[in-house]
């Protein structure tokens, strides 16, 4: 039994490093982004296990331990869009990082013209991509804003903002370690909707990941109802990253039962993939949809959202 045990929490660390203070800490930071391919791969190895008699009582506890895990992630595939209330109005909202200009800006504009979103946010666009994908819109009117801190490629984040917005205004204003972009105003009323690249959990910039985090939770818990889209290097199962939305925002895809949609590394078979592109929405912000594409050229699936704002706000 104690050495059961003892394998019970060899096996747990790794799965749930939070409840260990590890989560923080390198590798463990990078491999919960794994979380629910860690789970499927324990599963089976204590389905191997209860083979072997002696093995037995630490098998049953690491299937309880899966089983609990599976519990609480599951609802990312189980949820059901909730539908929109009457007095409410769409909007789209498309994401693609471009990998420096890596992707193909032919697709992107495809992906715009047939979708038509509101806005789309570009992480690692500078200003020369953006053009390049907004010189292929064919008639389609988009606005172009780019924000890039420093000399670095994946700093540059720009975005596309729809003329069906209006007249909207477009500034930085929490300092974050990547560009960033703040639309409001026009048709958006109070709503704000932001561009965002968040800084990756690299195992060496766990404190400048973090940093981005701090400023996520500043929005989320700010009074106007406000969206977030872009690459956020952080999934549902970052406990900072959960910590950053509070209970004031929510993840769409989740919320629509498309939680286990790997948008990233797209070199993977889509089972090896996590979802850290995300589009983040305050309540009482009613999520629609969530689908993602391939764009040639990208290590990143392209997302588009849609989403029920109250007409009020």
């Amino acid at each position: 039994m104690v050495l059961s045990v003892l394998f019970l929490v060899l096996v747990a660390v790794p799965l749930y490093p939070e409840l260990f203070g590890l989560d923080e800490l390198p590798p463990f930071t990078q491999l919960v982004a794994f979380r629910p391919q860690g789970l499927v791969l324990v599963f089976a190895l204590a389905l191997l296990m209860l083979i072997r008699k002696g093995w037995r009582i630490a098998a049953g506890l690491v299937v309880l331990l899966v089983l609990t895990g599976a519990g609480l992630t599951l609802p990312r595939l189980t949820n059901d869009p909730q539908p929109p209330l009457s007095d409410t109005r769409e909007l789209t909202i498309m994401v693609a990082n471009v990998l420096g200009g890596g992707a193909n800006a032919g697709a992107v504009a495809e992906l715009i013209r047939q979708r038509k979103p509101d806005l789309v946010s570009l992480p690692e666009a500078q200003v020369d991509v953006r053009e390049e994908i907004r010189a292929q819109l064919q008639g389609l009117q988009y606005a172009g804003y780019t924000d890039q801190p420093t000399s670095a490629v994946e700093s540059a984040t720009s975005v596309l903002v729809s003329s069906t917005l209006g007249a909207v205004q477009v500034k930085r204003d929490l300092p974050t370690e990547f560009g960033h972009l703040l639309v409001t105003g026009g048709s958006l009323g109070e709503v704000r909707l932001i561009a965002y690249h968040g800084f990756p959990p690299l195992p060496d910039a766990v404190p400048a990941w973090k940093h981005d985090l701090q400023q996520l939770r500043r929005w989320c818990a700010a009074d106007p109802p406000t969206v977030i889209a872009g690459d956020f290097n952080a999934t549902l199962d970052h406990s900072d990253f959960r910590w950053a939305m509070a209970s004031n925002c929510q993840s769409v895809a989740p919320e629509v039962g498309r939680g286990f949609v790997g948008t990233w590394p797209t070199d993977q078979p889509p089972l090896l993939r996590t979802q850290i592109d995300h589009v983040l929405a305050t309540r009482p912000i009613v999520p629609g949809s969530f689908a993602a594409y391939e764009v040639e050229g990208t290590d990143h699936l392209a997302v588009v959202v849609r989403i029920a704002v109250p007409k009020g706000s």
